[in-house]
C-alpha cells in the first residue's frame, strides 16, 4: 500500500520561505515521476512542479525562479523549496506519485491524471 506523507506547511509573510517534504512508503521515489500540486479555495487543483527519471523537471510558470523541486532517494523523500512566497501561493499543497513505466513529457508532468497516488495535503498560507 502506497502512502505519501507531506509536512512543512505553515503561515509565512510575503517574501518568506518554506520547504515542503513528502516521504513515500510502499513506493520508491526516483523510479517514476513525482509532483507537487496545489489547490486554493474555489479553484481547481494545479500542477506546481514535477521531477523523476520518467519525466523532465518541470515548473508552472507562476513559480519558476521561486520554487525548486528535489528528491533524496536515500530518504525516499520529495521536497519543494518555496522562496519569495506571495499571497497567491496560499493553497493546500499535495504530493503526487505516478507509476507510469514510460516517459511523460510536454505538459503531462503537471497534469493530475498523470499521477496515481496522492498525499493528504499540507496547508501553506502567505499573508501579512
Amino acid at each position: 500500500q502506497v502512502q505519501l506523507v507531506e509536512s512543512g506547511g505553515g503561515s509565512v509573510r510575503p517574501g518568506g520561505s518554506l520547504r515542503l517534504s513528502c516521504t513515500a512508503f510502499g513506493y520508491t521515489i526516483g523510479n517514476y515521476c513525482m509532483g507537487w500540486f496545489r489547490q486554493a479555495p474555489g479553484k481547481e487543483r494545479e500542477g506546481v512542479a514535477a521531477i523523476g527519471s520518467l519525466c523532465s523537471t518541470t515548473y508552472a510558470d507562476s513559480v519558476k525562479g521561486r520554487f525548486t523541486i528535489s528528491q533524496d532517494t536515500s530518504k525516499n523523500t520529495l521536497y519543494l523549496q518555496m522562496n519569495s512566497l506571495k499571497p497567491e501561493d496560499t493553497a493546500m499543497y499535495y504530493c503526487a506519485a505516478g507509476r507510469r513505466s514510460y516517459y511523460i513529457g510536454g505538459g503531462l508532468p503537471l497534469a493530475a491524471p498523470s499521477y496515481d497516488y496522492w498525499g493528504q495535503g499540507t496547508q501553506v498560507t502567505v499573508s501579512s
